[in-house]
């Protein structure tokens, strides 16, 4: 009995040897990018070159990918920039409101050389370089498109950054979208309900791009501008993190997500504040999801703060454990930086309601929501704790997570990677004890649990829920 017949299809379509494109998880948009009805994807596939107009058997480089709610972005090594899923807001780029369950090249980019991209909930944005430039035009420009964006085809944006300015990062969260120049200055644009442009007011309807020019106004040890290296975008708040190492939020906070002690029902901080519970620890990455945030420190650890309900901070189910409080809704949540990973961790995604992990031995992991597989690999709804992330061949240089689908670049694969690629297109129920074991030995800890499952298949031939 092959792979196929317990998870689906499994398997990638050709060993990648230079980097290959992952997605998995919720489907109903055809944001994993896959040609088929399942809307329930449990099991990372890498993405065929030929979908991107690639010759069969070839093999693509990627630069970079995000996920949207339910649309999915990547950009190729040649600088083009593919999107496929849901557009009901013109999120893909094409001029059009018709959703897509395969890759297309966004043509109006044709002309630059795309370095990277963000997906928010309906809307896009990428940074590129034109491909022939006389130097009169700036280098990484950035480009914006979808709901609120005014368009649905790709068109420069400046916004509150003078022309010429070099754009470093962009994030899109739900409504509101935040650009990070190569100054160290950000630029926040959008809807404003909940202070997630970090103004100091808030205010309905679509707001104009602004620079954020108030960091810490609260707090006597960072009076100055802060220079800002990396930003993240959630639902309705944002986080950034200074040259020196440390998280600032703002926005929304009701869940516990800002990190700032104090939890109320309309909690906000509507300009950008120090995340004080985290002195001490030099930050290097944040990410933000729904209603949760985390950060991966120096020395590979990982903190988590926020809702936790749906186990996306991978503290377990257990009420007041780990210091979590519950409303009187019985929604769970940690107002505070919890220590999840002590060390190991090297990149960190937040999804709408999970979490993705890569670690130095270059595993990955994943907890939270997981009833469409977008957080693990177990059948179950929901994740509470790190739970791994297999068959993801390669080495991991990206991870992203949408509303319910997840991503992976990798990078080529390694021998023992070949080796157990090779030897899980063999198992069968006869062979998968003899298998497993010699996996176990040589800590192939992908192959030794495919092979448990293979064995402890029921009859009625249905894998057990977790």
């Amino acid at each position: 009995m092959a792979i196929d017949d317990i998870f689906g299809e499994t398997r990638p379509v050709l060993l990648p040897t230079k980097s290959a494109l992952y997605v998995w998880g919720y489907n109903q948009s055809g944001q994993t990018g896959r040609r088929c009805e399942e809307q329930n994807l449990r099991i990372p596939k890498q993405l065929p070159p030929e979908l991107f107009g690639c010759p069969a058997g070839a093999n693509s480089r990627w630069l970079d990918m995000a996920c949207g709610r339910e649309h999915t972005a990547a950009v190729a090594s040649d600088g083009s920039l593919f999107t496929w899923g849901a557009n009901e807001f013109g999120q893909l780029g094409d001029g059009t409101e018709t959703g897509r369950k395969h890759p297309k090249k966004v043509k109006l980019l044709q002309n630059e050389f795309v370095i990277s991209v963000s997906c928010g909930a309906h809307c896009t944005a990428a940074i590129a370089e034109p491909r022939e430039n006389d130097g009169s035009v700036s280098t990484r420009r950035l480009w914006v498109w979808g709901q609120n964006q005014g368009s649905n085809y790709p068109r420069v944006f400046w916004g509150a950054f003078s022309p010429n300015t070099v754009i470093r990062q962009v994030s899109c969260g739900a409504v509101h979208a935040v650009a990070l120049s190569e100054e160290g200055l950000l630029q926040a644009w959008g809807y404003n309900e909940y202070g997630q442009l970090g103004r100091g007011v808030t205010c309905e309807g679509l707001q104009k791009a602004r620079v954020i020019n108030a960091y810490a106004k609260f707090l006597d040890e960072a009076p100055e501008l802060v220079k800002i290296t990396q930003v993240s975008c959630g639902e309705y708040h944002s986080a950034a993190v200074s040259e020196d190492g440390e998280v600032y939020t703002w926005g929304l906070g009701n869940m516990g997500q800002l990190g700032h002690y104090s939890v109320q029902s309309e909690d906000k901080e509507l300009i950008p504040r120090r995340v004080v519970a985290l002195n001490g620890v030099f930050v290097k990455e944040v990410a933000s999801g729904g209603v949760h945030t985390c950060a991966v420190t120096t020395k590979g650890a990982l903190y988590a703060w926020g809702g936790c309900q749906a186990g996306q901070l991978g503290l377990g189910p257990q009420n007041g454990f780990f210091s979590c409080a519950a409303r009187d809704s019985g929604t769970m949540f940690r107002n505070m930086p919890v220590l999840v990973l002590p060390y190991g961790v090297k990149q960190v995604a937040c999804g709408h309601s999970h979490t993705l992990v890569s670690t130095q031995d270059g595993r990955i992991h994943g907890w939270g929501y997981n009833s469409y597989g977008q957080a693990a690999n177990e059948k179950c709804t929901y994740a509470w704790y790190p739970s791994p992330v297999d068959w993801c061949i390669g080495e991991v240089r990206k991870l992203a997570a949408g509303g319910g689908h997840s991503a992976v670049l990798t990078d080529a694969c390694s021998l023992k990677e070949l080796c157990e690629f090779r030897l899980a297109d063999c198992v069968t129920p006869g062979n998968a004890s003899m298998i497993e074991d010699v996996a176990y030995r040589t800590g192939s800890d992908a192959l030794v649990r495919l092979c448990e499952r293979l064995r402890e298949r029921p009859s009625d031939g249905g894998i057990c829920d977790c």
